[in-house]
């Protein structure tokens, strides 16, 4: 038995403290803020809209505790809100950890990956490691199997986590481009909003065309940063459309559904990758990367473009070659 901290309370926190505690048999402490009246019922009532929780689940509002209770600590919050934390977790001063960041997000003001949010905030003898892929809470506590990614800053560090969480569940491949991953979990989300504008215009029969050219204008910029433009075509992005861009439970395509036919339901909130169609956009024009589906996405999030001319706009090329790496 191993013990795992878990600092956040929201549905992906949730679903990672259930999966320690019922597949891995492990030790686990959850924290939230004690403001947070999420996690104030949670730990009342010992469950939420997603699961109910295993009676072991231990609970804290301190953040210091949760840090010095294991040595693995995973983190589901808010990607926008990780800038904030990671200050809060670096004056906790904390040493030779591993820090498993399972979100996805680019920060929309600084354009940083997490990783990179996280790592100026801590000392360098602690480890950073990315857990994505495919999946939704009400398919995987249901038993439905699936195939996850794992990547680090330390291969050796990937792989005994890797060995720490596989089950019958979840099987991880591992990656040693942590830039790829993040960019391609991120920008899922991004083709998940343009996923939810093709089904609310009435479209859907063009996201297989989302799903190529969304892979290609990925793989450009993961190329222009330094990554291996090959990972937009691996787990963290192609291999979670079908889990972001068809399924019903994705939140990112329903959002774009309801966003473009202007019907946002009170429940619904702002997806994740609202504020990482900025960030997306912003990087795509500092590398100097043409991305027409990012630039529609975000000139209708954020600049109000006219949706009549939406398709036109996701889909313009320049040539007629479909590849074009040069």
């Amino acid at each position: 038995m191993s013990k795992i901290s878990i600092l956040g309370c929201g549905r992906w926190a949730s679903f990672h403290a259930w999966y320690q505690i019922e597949k891995l048999h492990n030790e686990v402490l959850m924290w939230g803020r004690a403001e947070d009246p999420f996690f104030v019922d949670l730990m009342k009532t010992k469950k939420n809209n997603y699961i109910e929780m295993p009676k072991t689940l231990q609970y804290t509002t301190d953040l210091t505790q949760a840090l010095n209770f294991a040595d693995v600590i995973i983190i589901a919050i808010s990607a926008q809100g990780m800038q904030e934390f990671s200050k809060n977790i670096g004056k906790c001063k904390p040493q030779n950890k591993t820090f498993v960041l399972c979100m996805k997000g680019i920060d929309q003001n600084t354009e940083e990956r997490l990783s990179q949010v996280l790592r100026k905030n801590i000392a360098d003898n602690n480890h950073i490691c990315v857990w994505v892929g495919p999946g939704h809470i009400e398919e995987l506590t249901a038993g439905q199997p699936n195939l996850m990614i794992m990547t680090g800053d330390d291969s050796k560090i990937v792989n005994q986590l890797i060995d720490m969480f596989e089950s019958p569940l979840i099987s991880f491949l591992n990656s040693d481009d942590l830039i790829g991953v993040e960019i391609s979990a991120a920008a899922k989300n991004v083709m998940g909003i343009a996923a939810g504008f093709l089904d609310g215009l009435g479209k859907s029969s063009l996201k297989g065309a989302l799903m190529a050219r969304g892979c290609y204008e990925v793989s450009q910029l993961i190329e222009k940063m330094g990554g291996n433009r090959m990972t937009a075509f691996g787990m963290s992005h192609l291999g979670d459309f079908e889990a972001t861009l068809f399924s019903k439970n994705s939140h990112n395509r329903r959002y774009g559904e309801e966003y473009i036919q202007n019907k946002l339901s009170d429940n619904i909130g702002t997806a994740e990758g609202v504020g990482t169609t900025k960030a997306m956009y912003l990087l795509a024009q500092k590398y100097g990367v043409f991305m027409p589906i990012i630039n529609t996405i975000y000139g209708i999030l954020y600049l109000k473009d006219n949706k009549d001319d939406l398709i036109q706009k996701l889909f313009k090329v320049d040539k007629r070659k479909e590849f074009d790496y040069e």
